[in-house]
């Protein structure tokens, strides 16, 4: 017998799972317990387990110090201003808290919005939702990127499906004024990331409105590596015990350790050869260079393509489209050697991977836009260089810079590895046209953004050369700059006005001043002697010999001259040339002009043609002729169509109308008639010019029967004898005139002999049929006559 093995199972109990509410209420416990000193990895924090499996997995491990400061305060509700160094780690500083926020809430896709943030640009706009999109993969929750450049209609319908809306502030207001779906009463948290660039005067009037739609009993979130510490701004948003988060504030300097910084001083017209030489020397470099406007970015980076200086070439601005705006930025950060060209979108937030050199080709704004340029690289404790190109005008930043605690170098070129192009640049353009128009457009855009700019200490359009600039880029005549040129103008006129300010003050204070010299020095002339004396008598009250010195001096009137200083006459000419200012009038516009037209009733671009006695003739095709139409006219400012009156005003201009067709009519029938007769005069004269071609006087022809010789009447007035080969001997002196062969005679020989016989008859006396006596009586009347 075989016995079989009985298996016996053994079960084991499993370990209930917690339950999310339990979950929630110990994670909540647990955020006032948070230490910053002491959390060195993110499972330090009480945070949910999706949370920290997305930051696993993306191989997030060790905080950052601004993470490790602001996320405590955030989990526990409390409104923040956070402020670190470029490439500190600020995304996930507020995305983990909203992750979290709407964990504990246990948020799910129906109940709409529950975390609104908001970038100044669509690129940074874009890396925080791929962010996001990485971390919080285990979550439940619905997010959407709301930029400008998409499709409106497929952002419209899924609005009301979002939880965390990551959005620009020029869409997000679209959506609040025309979308229904809408809906952020049941918000919780906001976040601006570069709050400062958010709050100023760029958007001031979109965050504004923003703002008043938003609920007022949210959490509040601000982050920027320059964060702003208005207070106007910090009231705006309703702020409440903000906790203020400067990791970097006792630092030495405000930039990264690991950036090395410098700056070179070169004139406008060397910055193209500058920049051509940088690229040619660093072609295994990964470079971002700035500069001021999109249309410099898009002519640099045309002209350099075509010039081909050995590795690839980008380009990002505002004005490209989005879908390639996009592309540009992924191309970018993917690969190890490239060179792109940027305006200040690109400044802020994007976290382009392994940059090697950020070149400042124009001047920032401001000390913080430098930062932001600069901490394109060396982010995360990495590596990386800054090179500043200044102006010799622009020098006046560097002491903004080391108010921000800002180390940079000044360098030299190397003249030697210096390349000009510009012969290159004249060539291209001449070829093609396009190109030079985008050459003629960066250059207007440049000097308008230097005008533009607020600090003149550092920007100074009038110390430009704008003809050797021009020449640098190709062009071989500069374009016009008109607003400068109106500006130079103006600027010219205030000047002389001051002048002639100046000199009718300093006219009216000589006059016044003379005139008070002249009121002293009458009052101060000495009395008569008997009246002086009179007045002693009469007004000495007191006898004693030894009074007072002050009773002699009671009635003498004591005067000070007044000295005008030359403060004061500074003073008044300032209040004149306010004064005048104050009285100057504003501008006039194109809508001030219409307004003025409308209220004085006058109708532009109407031609009067006046007759001979004074009085205006009406164009009866433009204008109403009859007194019901002229009367409908004016009283049209009441309002309302008189539908009655009208009928009948269309009546009466109907017969005025007909009468006008009529006078047309009769018009083109007279034209008609008139060419008709031109052209029949113009038929008989043709014919009388025919008529006198056919009678031509031949007179004056030799005879053809002498120069050819006779020939028999049976031939052919137009051949000749087919024998005769050679020339006719003819007796008289002509037989040496040499006779073409075949030669055809144009005249006729009937007229030829008529006029033969009238000539040898005229030399015979005329037979009149009278005696000699009659015909001397006769020609004597006809000589009376």
């Amino acid at each position: 017998m075989v016995y079989k093995k009985r298996k016996i199972k053994v079960f084991r109990t499993k370990k209930k799972k917690e339950s999310i509410d339990v979950v929630i209420a110990k994670l909540k416990e647990s955020y006032e317990q948070i230490d910053p000193n002491a959390i060195e990895k993110f499972e330090h924090f009480p945070l949910s387990a999706p949370t920290l499996k997305g930051l696993k997995d993306n191989k997030y491990f060790v905080p950052t110090e601004i993470q490790r400061e602001s996320i405590g305060y955030s989990l526990r509700g409390e409104d923040i201003l956070g402020a670190a160094k470029t490439g500190s780690g600020k995304t996930l500083a507020f995305l983990i808290p909203v992750l979290e926020i709407l964990y504990c809430n246990k948020w799910n896709r129906t109940e709409g919005l529950a975390a609104l943030i908001i970038t100044p640009t669509r690129e940074l706009a874009y890396q925080i939702f791929e962010t996001l999109r990485k971390i919080g993969i285990y979550h439940d929750f619905s997010a959407g990127l709301i930029i400008g450049g998409k499709d409106l209609k497929f952002e419209r319908k899924r609005l009301d499906q979002c939880n965390i809306m990551i959005c620009t502030p020029g869409r997000l207001l679209q959506h609040m004024d025309e979308n229904p779906l809408f809906d952020c009463s049941n918000m919780l948290v906001l976040v601006l990331d570069e709050a400062d660039r958010c709050l100023d005067m760029g958007f001031q009037q979109t965050m504004n409105s923003i703002i008043e739609n938003l609920p007022p009993e949210r959490q509040t979130l601000l982050f920027s590596a320059t964060q702003t510490k208005s207070v106007k701004d910090l009231v705006r948003l309703s702020l409440n015990n903000p906790h203020l988060i400067s990791v970097h504030e006792e630092s030495e300097h405000s930039t990264p350790s690991g950036l090395v910084q410098s700056y070179i001083v070169c004139d406008l017209h060397d910055k193209m050869s500058l920049l051509w030489s940088f690229i040619k020397n660093h072609l295994h470099h990964k470079v971002l260079v700035f500069m001021s406007s999109c249309k410099q970015v898009k002519y640099f980076y045309e002209i350099l393509c075509k010039l081909r200086p050995g590795t690839s070439l980008l380009a990002l601005y505002g004005t490209m489209h989005q879908t390639k705006r996009m592309a540009v930025y992924e191309s970018f950060s993917r690969k190890q050697r490239s060179v792109l060209f940027a305006t200040d979108i690109a400044a802020r937030g994007l976290d382009f991977p392994a940059v090697n050199w950020v070149v400042q080709l124009d001047c920032p704004e401001n000390a913080n836009e430098y930062i932001h340029r600069a901490g394109r690289t060396a982010r995360f404790q990495k590596s990386g260089e800054s090179l500043l190109v200044l102006l010799p005008s622009e020098l006046a930043i560097l002491k903004q810079l080391e108010d921000k605690k800002i180390p940079i170098l000044e360098i030299k070129v190397n003249p030697n590895k210096l390349t000009s192009i510009q012969r290159t640049l004249e060539a291209t353009l001449a070829k093609d046209h396009i190109l030079k128009e985008s050459a003629q457009r960066a250059f207007v855009s440049y000097i308008k953004s230097v005008f533009l700019m607020k600090d003149k200490s550092v920007f100074d359009v009038s110390a430009l050369d704008t003809d050797s600039f021009a020449s640098s880029l190709g062009l071989a005549i500069p374009p016009r700059v008109r607003f400068l040129q109106k500006w130079k103008k103006a600027k010219e006129a205030k000047k002389k006005e001051k002048v002639m300010i100046a000199q009718t003050v300093v006219e009216d204070l000589n006059e016044k001043l003379k005139k008070s010299s002249d009121s002293e020095i009458s009052d101060d002339e000495p009395e008569p002697r008997a009246y002086q004396s009179f007045v002693k008598d009469s007004y000495n009250f007191h006898d004693d010999d030894n009074s007072d010195e002050e009773n002699d001096d009671l009635f003498t009137v004591k005067r000070k001259n007044h000295n005008i200083e030359i403060d004061d006459f500074e003073d008044e000419l300032e209040s004149a040339t306010d004064a005048l200012n104050k009285k100057k009038k504003k501008p006039l516009t194109k809508a001030a002009v219409a307004k003025k037209m409308i209220k004085k009733q006058i109708k532009p671009n109407q031609k009067t043609v006046f007759d001979e006695t004074g009085e205006a003739i009406l164009d009866k095709a433009k204008t109403k002729v009859s007194k019901i139409a002229r009367e409908y006219e004016n009283n049209s400012d009441k309002g309302g169509i008189d539908i009655e009156q009208a009928k009948q005003m269309l009546r009466e201009e109907d017969v005025y109308d007909k009468q006008l067709f009529r006078e047309k009519v009769k018009a083109k029938h007279r034209e008609e008639k008139r060419k008709a007769k031109e052209e029949a005069k113009r038929a008989e004269m043709e014919d009388a010019s025919s008529s006198d071609e056919a009678s031509v006087d031949l007179s004056w022809l030799p005879d053809p029967d002498k120069v050819y010789g006779k020939r028999d009447n049976d031939d052919s007035e137009d051949d000749f004898d087919s024998n005769s080969g050679s020339e006719s001997e003819v007796e008289d002196d002509s037989s040496n005139i040499h006779r073409p062969p075949k030669r055809k005679l144009l005249t006729n020989k009937t007229n030829i002999k008529k006029r033969r016989k009238i000539e040898e008859d005229s030399d015979e006396p005329v037979d009149t049929g009278l005696s000699l006596m009659e015909d001397e009586e006769l020609v004597l009347k006809m000589l009376d006559a």
